[in-house]
């Protein structure tokens, strides 16, 4: 099972808790999704089930053996006191967490000192199944654990958050990024550093753009958008939100767009700041990067980047798409005239 690049103190704390015997009931492992929470839960499980780890253990190492009949199935994701919980739909509704949680963890573990319940996407949890499983959380039976895996602590009930042991994921250095990139896809220095300075310290994120046969074209849809802004009126603002349309009901790939196009402001920044193109991603933009930064103050660009950001805010909070869209690229236009 790989291990999570750059997470090495979330996987410290299991170990040192699995030895010392100290396992906390609940824990929420957060994170941006592509962080390998998941990859630490089964990691964490793997452990925690381990035969060497076993309570009656005097010597515990807090890591897996590999070895015993519990290390296999956990391998195979087979070892049937560590339970996946999945949702029926979209969400994780109130039936899932009383059949798969609640009524479950009335039965005793099959062959292991405990039950572990991995709950990815739990912040998708309605409130009336987070109630349902806080009367589990705050009485557990002795031999449960849960885990959490979740992108968005804000969705959570404070009751919940109060029972959980909160472990955050850390970006990783894009350095560290790089470095991985090309071990694992064999691709040159410049991919890796344009996919690494994408994904924001993000390690699936950088893993899924450099494996994306449409990256580019959506860099170069960046650059095209940018250069219409600019130089449009009104009507094209109109058709650019209706070409952002593919965007409408996924705000995980929004979110990436609009990283983009952040990053293409960023490289005029940086340009104005050092005149230095050496190290700017959109290198097939330098012309039209470095004629912004000789016309666009330093208060605009900053002006735009923030305006970037109060669109994601507005995405978070389900503003309508279309409004929220046409709000920020007019606020872009704005500050290149």
């Amino acid at each position: 099972m790989e291990r999570a690049l750059g997470q090495n103190h979330i996987y410290e704390h299991f170990k040192n808790a699995i030895a010392a015997g100290k396992l906390s009931h609940a824990y929420i492992l957060h994170g941006e999704r592509g962080m390998g929470k998941l990859n630490i839960a089964k990691e964490a499980a793997k452990a925690i089930q381990c035969e060497s780890n076993a309570p009656e253990q005097t010597d515990k190492t807090g890591e897996a053996c590999g070895q015993c009949k519990s290390c296999h199935q956990a391998e195979s994701d087979n070892q049937p006191d560590i339970k996946y919980v999945t949702p029926a739909k979209k969400t994780l509704g109130v039936d899932d967490i009383r059949e798969q949680i609640n009524d479950d963890a009335l039965i005793k573990p099959y062959g292991s000192p405990y039950k572990i319940y991995i709950i990815p996407k739990s912040d998708t949890m309605t409130v009336q199944a987070q109630n349902a499983l806080l009367k589990t959380i705050e009485e557990p039976p002795s031999y449960a654990i849960f885990i959490l895996l979740a992108a968005n602590t804000d969705a959570f009930l404070p009751t919940i958050l109060s029972r959980c042991v909160m472990l955050n994921a850390k970006t990783v250095s894009e350095g560290e990024i790089v470095k991985e990139l090309k071990s694992k896809f064999g691709v040159g220095d410049y991919d890796a550093k344009v996919a690494a300075s994408f994904a924001g310290g993000n390690i699936g994120k950088a893993e899924k753009l450099i494996s994306s046969d449409s990256f580019k074209d959506s860099k170069d849809s960046v650059t095209d958008l940018i250069r219409n802004v600019a130089n449009g009126g009104m009507d094209v603002i109109a058709k650019t939100v209706k070409d952002l349309n593919d965007y409408k009901d996924d705000k995980e790939a929004l979110k990436d767009y609009l990283d983009m196009i952040r990053v293409w402001f960023g490289d005029v920044l940086k340009f104005k700041t050092t005149k230095d193109d050496s190290e700017l991603v959109f290198q097939e933009s330098l012309v039209e990067i470095k004629q912004l930064a000789d016309h666009v103050s330093f208060e605009n660009i900053n002006g735009i980047l923030d305006e970037i950001e109060k669109a994601e805010e507005r995405t978070k909070s389900n503003v309508g798409f279309d409004s929220n869209m046409e709000v920020m690229l007019l606020g872009i236009k704005e500050r290149l005239q």
